[in-house]
């Protein structure tokens, strides 16, 4: 079965400026589509993708917006400008020259230098930033925190610098488009959380082995309460009470309603409220997090790194693309070059035969056979009448 393809989107800024120019807000253009203001915004930012009939009813609803703001757009009108004519400049007036003063002993008074005008400092044009350095600018602020909070995820080091350095390299293959983003660090923040709390990272040998678990005996029994949570409430406690994001912004990293990401968010407070009494006040657990995820060591590598090591993985792809799609070539055309070229009809199955008398075992020659040897031996050998035998 064939899928039909996705209806084409405007790019994430163009949908922002056909909402604008409509004069929608984003609750306004959520209530029509049937999503939350959340979501909206996120598909305007470009962090999300619509999908299946919110795709048809989104991609439709823009559609329409585009056709009434160039209905409504006013033909621009030449401007006729007067001719440039050149204008009479007034002749200068000699000045008379000033008389000098006169003291009462007849000296001429001196006149005062003239002082130099202070002349006006240019403002500092701003410097460009190059791809690289604004990547590394970006990690260096980001990717601290985000290996923090990714550890309160997963409870492991290492898997949460991992998961962060693969988000980063992820971005710069992006860089583009995560540039242009409104909110760079939520989208590496997004996809490092991604992979993190994929099911895939349970098959890795290293899972098999836990790491040493925090020294302070309140931090292992919060990072233990954290790990018994199910991964969408972990993720949706971590953003909403860790991070601090709000609601909407929380429904719309996880993918989620704002009424479920609500309820997720109340069924993870009261899990750990029940383990831990003390953090059910949401201010203490935003502390309690907060020092949890400070007071273990982790760092993250160097941006050099990280680009490099994103750049050799690309190729790596690009190489194992290139090698398979030879591989795949070579085996379609060895395909067309032994496969027959005429029908050849398969051969029946064998069918037992009936009726056929056994084979018996040979034995002594009976008196008629000993005859009947004996005249064949007498006879010649060749001859005519070999050739035509007589009647006897």
């Amino acid at each position: 079965m064939t899928r039909s393809p996705a209806t084409p989107l405007p790019p994430p800024k163009a949908r922002r400026r056909l909402r604008e120019t409509a004069a929608l807000t984003q609750t306004q253009l959520a209530d029509r589509v049937g999503v939350t203001p959340g979501t909206v915004r996120a598909w305007e930012s470009g962090r999300t993708t619509p999908r299946g009939r919110k795709r048809e009813a989104y991609a439709k609803l823009l559609k329409t917006l585009a056709e009434e703001a160039a209905v409504q757009a006013p033909e621009p009108k030449p401007k006729l400008e007067p001719e440039s004519r050149p204008q009479p400049q007034p002749e200068a007036k000699p000045q008379p020259e000033p008389e000098p003063k006169v003291e009462p002993e007849g000296k001429p008074q001196p006149q005062p230098e003239s002082q130099p005008q202070p002349q006006p400092v240019a403002a500092p044009e701003p410097v460009a930033l190059t791809p690289a350095q604004a990547f590394d600018a970006l990690y260096a602020f980001s990717a601290p925190a985000l290996v923090r909070q990714t550890f309160l995820l997963t409870g492991r080091r290492e898997q949460a610098r991992e998961s962060v350095e693969r988000a980063f390299q992820a971005a710069w293959e992006h860089w583009p488009e995560v540039a242009r983003d409104r909110d760079p660090v939520g989208w590496v923040r997004a996809t490092a959380y991604e992979y993190a709390l994929s099911p895939w990272q349970r098959l890795r040998p290293r899972h098999r082995h836990p790491e040493p678990p925090p020294a302070d005996p309140g931090d292992r029994t919060l990072l233990n309460a954290l790990l018994r949570l199910p991964p969408r409430h972990r993720r949706t406690l971590v953003l909403y009470d860790g991070v601090g994001l709000d609601l909407p912004e929380t429904a719309a990293e996880t993918e989620a309603s704002t009424p479920a990401t609500a309820n997720r968010l109340l069924r993870a407070r009261e899990a750990v409220a029940g383990r831990l009494p003390a953090l059910a006040d949401p201010q203490v657990l935003h502390r309690r997090l907060a020092e949890l995820a400070s007071n273990e060591r982790l760092r993250a590598a160097e941006p050099p790194t990280v680009r490099r090591g994103g750049e050799r993985r690309a190729r790596l792809r690009t190489r194992a693309a290139i090698a398979f799609t030879v591989a795949l070539v070579a085996t379609t055309a060895l395909t067309v070059r032994t496969a027959p070229t005429h029908y050849e009809p398969p051969v029946s199955p064998g069918q037992a035969v009936r009726g056929v008398p056994q084979r018996v075992a040979p034995g002594a020659l009976s008196d008629e056979e000993l005859e009947l040897r004996q005249k064949l031996r007498d006879q010649m050998q060749d001859g005519p009448e070999r050739l035509s035998p007589r009647l006897e």
